[in-house]
């Protein structure tokens, strides 16, 4: 499913029309229309509207994830900030990070058989 059908069923599952979100967003109706048809690129200050608008994530409406709730699994800020963290490093840092993380579950999991 490309953006441009996303934004699209994101309307349609709200009950909206392209008027009401090109009027949301401050635009003239046959802009929004081409970002819907795919004739124009989405910008992002349009991207980032749109999901604050539906509640999604910026990368469901790229269409680089399949899940819609940018919350689904709970995660606290501190958490999101751990998992961004994450992202930004290369493969072996990320790779350093794993075996660390490893080595602290054992310990603990070792710690807590014992008691």
């Amino acid at each position: 499913m490309s953006k441009f059908d996303r934004i699209r069923d994101l309307r349609e599952d709200a009950d909206l029309t392209q008027k009401n979100v090109a009027d949301s967003l401050y635009m003239h109706l046959t802009q929004y229309r081409r970002y819907e048809t795919g004739e124009r690129e989405i910008p992002l200050s349009v991207a980032v509207k749109l999901a604050e608008k539906y509640n999604v994530s910026l990368d469901y409406i790229s269409g680089a994830s399949t899940v819609k709730d940018p919350n689904r699994f709970g995660l606290n800020s501190e958490e999101q900030g751990l998992i961004e963290s994450f992202r930004s490093l290369n493969d072996i840092q990320k790779g350093r990070l794993l075996e660390r993380l490893d080595v602290l579950l054992h310990s603990q999991s070792r710690k807590s058989g014992k008691k």
